[in-house]
């Protein structure tokens, strides 16, 4: 008969287990990246009452045979943050603290520090595959970091221009000139069909505007002039170079000098001479010449800048971060740049369920878990990121309340139990 109470004792504290998983699925239901976990239940080792098994064994209750985790997958919330991450898969962030110790985590929430590594809320370092100083992603991992909030310059090399010259245009009774009242001034540029303007970047990323006047020389043959600012005389022009373009008679660019670099004088500490390639077809200032119709043309219609494009840029600070799927982390730069600084790295488990819970939601590497095995986001099946997001909890509240009424009154009909076989205790005690 004690055994019994014995018995509904084993049940009572089973089911006060699974209540105190079930109280910390529930407090943790706003944990960002939280993974709720269930107690499973086994029998004890049955009783034989005549020493054959089967029909004549009695149970002797039940045990706590262990506390699995969830590992199923949470809904996201969008933020502001582009360094709010989240996983779309199996796969762990991977953190390190400063003694290089790793841990493993499904909670993004991620933010540079005064050092400029991307850390968690513990101040532990996220890890991924770093990037070289172009931007180009290696094979390296370590702590990624926004190493610079600056971009480089980058000086003015080469410009693709396409635009149409008008075929009817008359060639100018004079030559070109920059001093056209005769004052000994050069700034007062005449004798031309057409201009346009263009920025160009010295090696400092000084933007300096450079003018290219159109000349009519003969039937479809121009000169381009490029002029610009004299740094040697201040308030005056300097033509640093002359282009010769020739159309065939379909009004198809038929050479423009590709190859011959225009060199220009700025001025300052920068580098001088700058040559810049100027190119109106399909070429390049290695490559000569651009052909054809696809850029520059002169058809018998007014003069049209289709385009004008140069390689050069000033220099910019770090404007904002965004990550892609595959966890490439690229600043965007006041000047227009971007660049990758690196590569958010994740990790994934064979039996996920075995890992070492650590508190502040870390995970650590057990046995039980197996190594990992570590890539790069959208990967092998190893999950895939999003930003501007965040994993929820995936506890089920509703469930969690279900579960709840369920081990309180399994809880509740093991007491009565304990209660019952004390009143039959009472009557045997009460038989004279």
């Amino acid at each position: 008969m004690l055994t019994s109470m014995y018995t509904a004792v084993s049940g009572m504290n089973a089911n006060g287990t699974s209540l105190s998983v079930i109280s910390d699925n529930i407090a943790n239901l706003n944990t960002v990246g939280f993974k709720s976990s269930r107690a499973e239940f086994g029998d004890v080792l049955s009783q034989s009452m005549t020493g054959i098994a089967g029909s004549s064994q009695i149970g002797r209750g039940v045990q706590v045979m262990g506390v699995s985790p969830l590992f199923t997958q949470g809904s996201f919330e969008s933020t502001a943050s582009g360094l709010d991450l989240a996983i779309d898969g199996d796969g762990f962030f991977m953190v390190n603290d400063a003694a290089g110790a790793r841990y493993y985590t499904r909670a993004g929430q991620f933010s540079i520090d005064k050092s400029g590594n991307i850390v968690n809320l513990d101040d532990l370092a996220l890890q991924g595959y770093l990037a070289d100083a172009a931007g180009n992603i290696t094979g390296t991992t370590g702590n990624l970091q926004v190493a610079t909030r600056q971009s480089p310059a980058n000086m003015t090399t080469t410009a693709q221009v396409a635009l149409n010259l008008d075929a009817t245009a008359t060639i100018p009774a004079a030559a070109f000139t920059l001093d056209a009242n005769g004052d000994g001034i050069n700034n007062d540029p005449a004798n031309f069909n057409s201009s346009t303007t263009v920025n160009v970047y010295d090696s400092q990323g000084g933007a300096h505007p450079v003018t290219l006047y159109f000349v009519k020389t003969a039937a479809n043959t121009w000169n381009v002039h490029y002029v610009h600012d004299n740094p040697a005389v201040p308030g005056s022009l300097v033509d640093a170079g002359t282009q010769n373009l020739i159309f065939n008679a379909d009004g198809s660019l038929n050479t423009d000098n590709s190859g011959a670099a225009i060199s220009f004088n700025f001025g300052g500490a920068v580098t001088n001479p700058q040559p810049i390639g100027f190119n109106f077809g399909t070429g390049t200032a290695e490559a000569p010449a651009g052909t054809g119709l696809d850029m520059s043309t002169q058809f018998a219609s007014a003069f049209s800048v289709l385009s004008l494009n140069q390689d050069g840029y000033a220099s910019g600070s770090l404007k904002s971060l965004a990550v892609s799927e595959s966890g490439v982390i690229t600043g965007s730069f006041t000047n227009g740049q971007t660049r990758a600084i690196g590569q958010v790295a994740l990790a994934r488990f064979i039996a996920p369920t075995g890992l070492s819970k650590l508190g502040r939601n870390l995970y650590g590497e057990a046995f039980d878990s197996g190594q990992p095995v570590v890539g790069a986001a959208n990967t092998s099946g190893i999950g895939k990121i999003a930003s501007n997001s965040l994993e929820l909890s995936n506890v089920d509240l509703a469930q969690e309340f279900v579960d709840m009424i369920a081990a309180q009154r399994g809880f509740q009909a093991n007491s009565k139990i304990i209660t019952t076989t004390d009143e039959l205790m009472q009557t045997v005690l009460s038989l004279k």
